[in-house]
C-alpha cells in the first residue's frame, strides 16, 4: 500500500490586519515585472532551506549586497545601483509555504518599492526542482531609467538571471565558477592586436 507524503501546512506570517496582508507594495500596473526560472538537480527542501536563510543570498547575488536579518520575517537590504549609488529597503516575508514558496514585499519608505516570490516545484521529468523567481519593482527614473539600466547590465531581470545561474552552480557543484584572476590566453591577445590595427 502506497502512502502519500504530506507537506507541512502553509505558514503565513502574522499581519497587523487583513487589509495589510492584501495590500500590495508596488501599485498595480506601475511596476516592471520580471519572471525567471531554472531547474536545479537538488530537492526542494535543500533549495528552500538555503534561500530561507536570507544571508545566503549574498553568496549568489553577484552585485555588492548586504542583507541583515531583523527578525524571522523581516530583513534590511542594501544593494549597489548604477552610478555608484546604493539603494536600501526593509522587506517582510508575508507568505511562506515550507519547501514550496517564499513571498516578500518591501515596506513603506523603500528606495525601490518591490515585491516578489520564489517558488520551488518539481522539475520537468521529475529531475530536480524548478525554481521560479517573480519580481515586480518600481524603477528609479521610470521606463527610461529601466532602459538605461538594461544597457548598463544593471537591470534587475539580468541580475535575477545571473543570481539563479550562480544558485544552480552552487547547489549542484558546491561552488560558483569564476574566471577572476585567470590570465588572458594567447588567442585573445592575438585577436586584440588584430582589432587595434
Amino acid at each position: 500500500m502506497a502512502t502519500a507524503s504530506r507537506r507541512p501546512p502553509a505558514r503565513r506570517t502574522p499581519a497587523r490586519s487583513s487589509s495589510v496582508r492584501s495590500k500590495a507594495t508596488v501599485p498595480d500596473q506601475t511596476g516592471i515585472k520580471v519572471v525567471r526560472a531554472i531547474t536545479i538537480r537538488q530537492p526542494a527542501s535543500v533549495l528552500f532551506q538555503f534561500w530561507r536563510s536570507l544571508e545566503n543570498l549574498e553568496r549568489v547575488i553577484k552585485h555588492p549586497v548586504t542583507i541583515t536579518r531583523l527578525s524571522d520575517n523581516e530583513s534590511h537590504w542594501s544593494v549597489s545601483a548604477p552610478g555608484g549609488r546604493c539603494v536600501e529597503w526593509d522587506a517582510e516575508i508575508f507568505n511562506e509555504e515550507p519547501e514550496r514558496l517564499i513571498a516578500w514585499r518591501s515596506r513603506e519608505g523603500a528606495d525601490i518599492a518591490n515585491a516578489g516570490s520564489v517558488r520551488f516545484e518539481p522539475g520537468p521529468g521529475d529531475e530536480g526542482t524548478e525554481v521560479t523567481v517573480q519580481l515586480e519593482y518600481v524603477a528609479p527614473g521610470g521606463k527610461l531609467g529601466a532602459l538605461l539600466a538594461k544597457f548598463s547590465g544593471e537591470e534587475p531581470s539580468q541580475q535575477v538571471r545571473e543570481a539563479l545561474r550562480r544558485f544552480k552552480a552552487l547547489m549542484e557543484a558546491g561552488e560558483i565558477p569564476t574566471i577572476d584572476g585567470q590570465s588572458v590566453g594567447e588567442p585573445q591577445r592575438s585577436l586584440r592586436k588584430k582589432l587595434k590595427r
